[in-house]
C-alpha cells in the first residue's frame, strides 16, 4: 500500500500463492474417495508434464528468436534455460545412479539454488503481470516514454513505435487542465545517426502530436539514466512537485518500476503490447537484471542453500 512497485510486494504474493496451493493440496488429500485420487495424480504428474512442456517451449522459443532476431547472447535465454533444465535432470539421473557423493553433492546444490531461483522468478512473473494492471494515475504531471534502438540508426522501430503510441494514448486519457508534458527520453548510441529522443520526437509531431508538448531528454543511454535525466527535466519545469507516469515496453514494465522507486522518482510505470515470440527471452533477460540488481541479498541466500550440500564433497 505505500508503494507498489517494492519487489518485497512481489515475495509476498508469491508466498501466499505457494501456502495457498500448498494449502489446497493438503485439503483435498485429507478427503476420501475420488478426491484423495486426483490429488495423488496431480502430485505425481502434473510437475513431470509441466516440466517437459516448459522444456519443450522454451527450446522451440529460442530456435524462433534465432531465427526471427539474429544469434546474440539475449537471444539465446530462453534456448539456453531449456538446455539447462534438461541438464539439472541429467545430473539428478547420473546422481541417483551412480550413488557418487560428488554427484549427489553437487545435484543437491544445484536443485536447491534452481528451487530459489524457480521461486524468484515466479514472484517477478506474477507480480509484475499484476502491476502492470494496475489503473494509471490521471492526475499527473509528465508522460516519460523511453526510447530503444532505431533500424538503420535513424528509423523508428516497430518496438519503439508500441511504446509511442502506448505513451500517446495514455496523454491523452489524462486531465488536459493540468497542461501535462510529453517527454521523449533516449540518446544517441555509437551506431545510430541522430539521437532516439529526436527520432521519437519527429514519429509523433508527423503524426499529429503536438510540438509544443514534447519535450526531449537525449543524453541517457540506459533505463537509469533515462529516468535520471527525465527527473531533472521534470524538476526544473515543476519546482513544487510532479507525478509522472512512464511508459515503455510490458516485459520492462516491472524492472523500470523498481529502478524509478530506487532512484526516489515518483513515477507508476506502464507498458506497452510486445510480439509474442519475444516475451520469453526478453522477460528471462529482465529478471536476470532484477536479480543481479540485489545481488546483495540474492548471493548470500544462494550460498546458504548450497553451502550444507557441498560439505559433503569429500576432501
Amino acid at each position: 500500500m505505500r508503494d507498489p512497485r517494492g519487489f518485497r510486494n512481489a515475495v509476498f504474493l508469491g508466498l501466499t500463492l505457494s501456502f495457498l496451493g500448498l494449502g489446497l493440496l493438503y485439503g483435498v488429500t485429507r478427503t476420501s474417495g475420488d478426491g484423495r485420487v486426483l490429488a495423488v495424480m496431480a502430485v505425481g504428474l502434473l510437475p513431470t508434464l509441466g516440466l517437459m512442456a516448459l522444456v519443450t517451449f522454451l527450446i522451440l522459443n529460442g530456435m524462433t528468436m534465432l531465427r526471427k532476431e539474429g544469434r546474440t547472447a539475449a537471444n539465446l535465454l530462453s534456448l539456453a534455460c531449456g538446455v539447462g533444465i534438461i541438464a539439472l535432470v541429467l545430473l539428478l539421473v547420473a546422481a541417483v545412479v551412480a550413488r557418487r557423493h560428488v554427484l549427489i553433492a553437487l545435484a543437491a546444490a544445484a536443485v536447491l539454488v534452481v528451487c530459489y531461483l524457480a521461486f524468484l522468478f515466479f514472484c517477478y512473473l506474477t507480480y509484475g503481470f499484476l502491476y502492470r494492471r494496475m489503473p494509471i494515475r490521471r492526475a499527473v504531471d509528465f508522460v516519460v516514454v523511453l526510447g530503444a534502438g532505431l533500424m538503420g540508426g535513424r528509423r523508428v522501430s516497430p518496438l519503439l513505435a508500441s511504446r509511442l503510441e502506448r505513451g500517446r494514448s495514455v496523454y491523452e486519457s489524462l486531465d488536459a487542465q493540468k497542461g501535462p508534458m510529453l517527454i521523449v527520453s533516449g540518446g544517441k548510441g555509437s551506431d545510430e545517426r541522430l539521437s532516439e529522443a529526436e527520432a521519437m520526437e519527429s514519429y509523433l509531431v508527423e503524426r499529429g502530436f503536438p510540438a509544443d508538448r514534447i519535450l526531449r531528454e537525449d543524453q541517457s543511454r540506459t533505463t537509469e539514466e533515462n529516468l535520471i535525466y527525465s527527473a531533472a527535466l521534470m524538476r526544473q519545469s515543476r519546482p513544487e512537485g510532479y507525478r509522472c507516469v512512464v511508459v515503455t515496453n510490458d516485459f520492462h514494465s516491472y524492472r523500470a518500476a523498481l529502478i524509478a522507486r530506487d532512484l526516489g522518482v515518483p513515477a507508476q510505470v506502464v507498458g506497452s503490447p510486445t510480439a509474442a515470440y519475444f516475451l520469453p527471452s526478453a522477460t528471462i533477460r529482465e529478471f536476470i537484471a532484477v536479480f543481479v540488481r540485489y545481488w546483495k541479498v540474492n548471493l548470500p541466500i544462494c550460498a546458504f542453500l548450497a553451502a550444507p550440500a557441498l560439505v559433503m564433497l569429500p576432501r
